[in-house]
């Protein structure tokens, strides 16, 4: 008889399917920190605001106080960061236009369309990241790490990187 053969034919394709069903390319945000679960989807407008973080100066962080980077890979309004980069480096999406908190200047705020249809926020036409390293409001674990190809930097309120 082919049972043996066949039950383990049917376990082989559950577990790819539980493996396929928890992939994801990183680009998504949704409630907490900025690295969060796979799949989830922005339910509103991001916010870009600032915050005083010590010896690198006034930073861009988002509503929650999670630090936001640049990649220096990227091109004006365009982001060069996919697949395990994203999952690292997962991007500071949005849904609607992003709005500004205290600090942060709405003329330097806009967004970018990624491969997958969504809106990544950018500033000063840096699209902006998160790093999964930083577990907590106000960490800079990613602050001039040289990761996928180039360096990553936060960002102070004018859009510029902040070398430390």
């Amino acid at each position: 008889m082919k049972r043996p053969a066949a039950t383990a034919a049917c376990t082989t394709v559950l577990l790819l399917a539980a493996a396929l069903t928890g992939c994801s390319d990183g680009t998504s945000q949704g409630e907490g920190l900025g690295p969060t679960a796979a799949g989830a989807s922005p339910s509103a407008p991001a916010t870009v605001d600032t915050k005083a973080e010590g010896k690198l100066g006034t930073i861009l962080v988002d509503d929650k106080g999670n630090t936001l980077y640049l990649f220096l890979a990227d091109t004006k309004n365009t982001s060069n960061c996919a697949g395990a980069c994203a999952t690292a480096w997962p991007p500071l999406l949005t849904k609607g236009a992003a709005e500004v908190g205290s600090g942060a200047d709405k003329k330097l705020l806009g967004s970018t369309k990624r491969s997958g249809g969504d809106e990544q926020v950018t500033y000063n036409g840096h699209p902006l990241y998160y790093y999964a390293g930083d577990t907590k409001p106000g960490q800079t674990n990613g602050q001039a790490l040289n990761q996928f190809g180039a360096e990553w930097y936060v960002l102070d309120a004018k859009g510029d990187k902040v070398e430390s």
